[in-house]
């Protein structure tokens, strides 16, 4: 799906595209030209290459899903960004960092954007219909201050993603010194597993905004610039809040593993008292155990008549006398 806007200081309209010569049309028409283009066929993308100059190159980082860039080409600067939500599943370790690209083509007097889905990206989608609003500044500036609006608010929904992770991590803590339980540990791997995708995304999108704003891009007016610088600032912090968020999963994970040694030891600890109890018993029970016939040389306790209920009784004060022990050691 291909639609298209040409704007200036005062005004915004609409074009409709259903021909090669209307997407030259938008192109030509003074002003500010945005085409945006949307889950498009082969053909759209050759006729929009075409029509714009854009580098078949280009496109092809945008279908091949690769990673955050900048790239300066003859008739454009080419910025891909890629948005990054948390969709949650009906469990923490159901969560999972969902990413779309995006791809924006910044020329000298218009601004080309592509997604690889038909359903709008909601940042794309914000800074259109404020276009269409007749925003003031958007419309005073040219086509790279449009694509600085987009990357401005794709990167502030990397806020709202670490925002949702940081409440996901508290669950995570409250449930580690709850006790040790399997939930919990895989919530913490869906955690930071999640923040190493999240990562992939942050680090190289900073780098490709740095470009934009150090004056390294061809098309990126000076004025835009310092805007961009923002953008770039807002980057180191998503960058800093998602190490600190990797070092607290990694600490809570290092809690949980703690929490359930200690359970085992627990569990070790009372088996150990238990074998301990049963060894003098088992030695008790295994000597007079050995019933041999009448003979002056067996043991005269086999015959006595309260031989039985006496060993019971010395069984019983020898645990007992362990357990106190035990006891007064704080072994138990």
């Amino acid at each position: 799906m291909i639609s298209s806007l040409v704007y200036d200081a005062g005004d915004a309209t609409e074009f409709r595209i259903d021909s090669e010569a209307d997407l030259a049309d938008a192109r030509d028409a003074p002003g500010t030209t945005w085409v945006r283009v949307a889950d498009p066929t082969d053909a759209e993308l050759e006729r929009i290459t075409d029509i714009f100059g854009i580098h078949p190159l280009a496109v092809e980082d945008i279908q091949n899903d690769v990673r955050p860039k900048t790239e300066e080409f003859p008739a454009h600067t080419f910025v891909l960004v890629k948005t990054a939500v948390l969709r949650r599943g009906e469990t923490t370790f159901e969560e999972e960092v969902r990413t779309r690209p995006v791809g924006l083509f910044v020329g000298s007097e218009w601004l080309v954007t592509i997604t690889d889905e038909e359903r709008p990206v909601s940042a794309v989608s914000q800074v259109w219909q404020s276009v269409e609003n007749r925003d003031g500044r958007t419309l005073q500036y040219g086509p790279d201050f449009a694509a600085y609006r987009v990357t401005d608010r794709i990167v502030d929904g990397y806020f709202d993603l670490l925002d949702d992770v940081g409440e996901t991590i508290e669950e995570i803590e409250d449930g580690v010194l709850a006790g040790p339980d399997e939930d919990v540990l895989e919530g913490l791997n869906a955690v930071r597993r999640d923040l190493l995708s999240f990562r992939k995304v942050v680090w190289p999108t900073r780098e490709a905004i740095a470009v934009l704003s150090r004056g390294d891009a061809e098309y990126v007016r000076e004025q835009t610039e310092r805007y961009y610088r923002d953008v770039y600032d807002h980057l180191v912090e998503v960058v800093d809040l998602t190490e600190t968020y990797r070092d607290l999963a990694r600490g809570a994970r290092d809690i949980y593993l703690n929490a359930l040694s200690q359970s085992t030891n627990e569990v070790m600890k009372r088996l150990t008292v238990v074998a301990t109890i049963f060894i003098p018993l088992t030695f008790v029970v295994g000597v007079y155990g050995m019933n041999f016939a009448d003979s002056p040389y067996n043991m005269p306790e086999l015959g006595w008549t309260f031989g039985y209920p006496a060993v019971m009784f010395g069984m019983t004060l020898v645990s007992g006398i362990l357990l106190a022990y035990f006891r007064r050691e704080g072994w138990m």
